[in-house]
């Protein structure tokens, strides 16, 4: 078994998207594949879980908007 990795970042941290966000099929009512956050969007942690097969942090985050969209760490970086 793969211990957890400890998130870096915390619920309620205000953060960017480092780079454009796709859908991966969690939004059926938008294509797959379709742009749901631009680069630079900013957004705040709501939630902090834990992806079950890998251990790594998944980061739940509110983006201007209302979309709400699971982040990897590499996907994001807060804002200072």
């Amino acid at each position: 078994m793969i211990d957890p990795r400890v998130p870096r970042f915390d619920w309620g941290m205000a953060v960017t998207a480092v780079s454009d966000l796709f859908n991966d099929g969690s939004y059926p009512d938008l294509e797959k594949e379709e742009k749901i956050v631009a680069n630079g969007t900013r957004g705040e942690i709501v939630r902090v879980g834990t992806h079950e097969d890998s251990n790594t942090p998944v980061y739940l985050v509110e983006f201007e908007g209302g979309r709400l969209v699971g982040c990897l760490e590499e996907e994001i970086r807060p804002l200072l």
